[in-house]
């Protein structure tokens, strides 16, 4: 079985099998507006009787309800050279996860899905769907992706989708996020959840001593000492880079959730959204 197919029968077992009825409560759409009260008739639907008004009036009532439209659900996976990296996998592989399982999560709920991949440019765009198969083109068109040399540009993707989405949609950004995006005129507009993909070794790596590295994003050589101190220092480096990161999303009124290369993504996803 190859990489694509494990995560899509992964990604949709967790979501139409193990996680039926406990769907993170994101993609429940804008859900219903109450109208008003009237008698029971015979053939309406017995969930929605008040049994207040009910026990009051001594003959059953109902709520009439107006069902809002359903939700659009767009979700943006952002592949620069840095996600090019992993100790366990590579970031992009969890990215695709990620995406896996909020594309068959909106799917599920009978919304629309719309996806983007982007660098410094727009790469990709599958338009607005109800059709399970752009799950698996997605999902591909990540794995497949070379993101090397690849670099990231926030204000090109606020911009672009600040311009394409006319309609309020729940904006799902995926992406390591070592770059702290200005997103507030784009989540004044709609409703945006920052995934923070990661790998552990990138926010504290080990002692390496001499070593030289690669830059995945502009191939850039660095060599040097990666002492016990150098190792501490980065690693200090990278927690301020991230208090900064969380204070501007949340001043932005952003949710997000950091999810590990190692950790289970459903998880982290539905502690997320079960909290909303």
């Amino acid at each position: 079985m190859s990489k694509l197919q494990k995560i899509l029968v992964r990604a949709r077992r967790q979501v139409f099998s193990e996680m039926v009825g406990n769907n993170p409560s994101v993609f429940q759409g804008e859900g219903y507006d109450f109208i008003e009260l009237r008698e029971y008739m015979p053939g309406d639907d017995i969930r929605h009787i008040d049994w207040n008004i009910t026990a009051k009036m001594q003959k059953p009532y109902i709520k009439i309800f107006r069902e809002e439209r359903e939700l659009n659900v767009v979700v943006v996976s952002v592949l620069n050279g840095s996600v090019h990296f992993g100790s366990k996998k590579f970031k992009q592989e969890t990215i695709a996860e990620v995406v896996a399982l909020l594309s068959f999560s909106t799917l599920k709920n009978g919304d629309l899905l719309s996806s983007y991949i982007f660098t410094n440019e727009m790469i990709s765009y599958l338009k607005p769907s109800k059709k399970i198969h752009q799950v698996q083109k997605s999902v591909d068109e990540i794995l497949n992706f070379d993101a090397i040399n690849k670099k990231v540009d926030f204000k090109v993707i606020a911009d672009t989708l600040y311009k394409r989405l006319k309609r309020k949609s729940l904006v799902l950004i995926v992406g390591d996020f070592f770059e702290i995006p200005d997103l507030k005129l784009l989540a004044k507009k709609h409703e945006v959840v920052a995934l923070i993909v990661r790998d552990t070794l990138e926010e504290k790596p080990p002692q390496m001593g001499f070593s030289s590295l690669v830059d995945p994003e502009n191939g850039a050589v660095l060599e040097g000492d990666f002492n016990a101190s150098s190792v501490e220092a980065y690693a200090k480096k990278v927690h301020m880079h991230d208090h900064m990161l969380y204070d501007t999303l949340r001043k932005h009124q952003i949710r997000f959730a950091k999810i590990y290369t190692h950790s289970v993504a459903g998880v982290e996803l539905r502690r997320l959204f079960e909290g909303r």
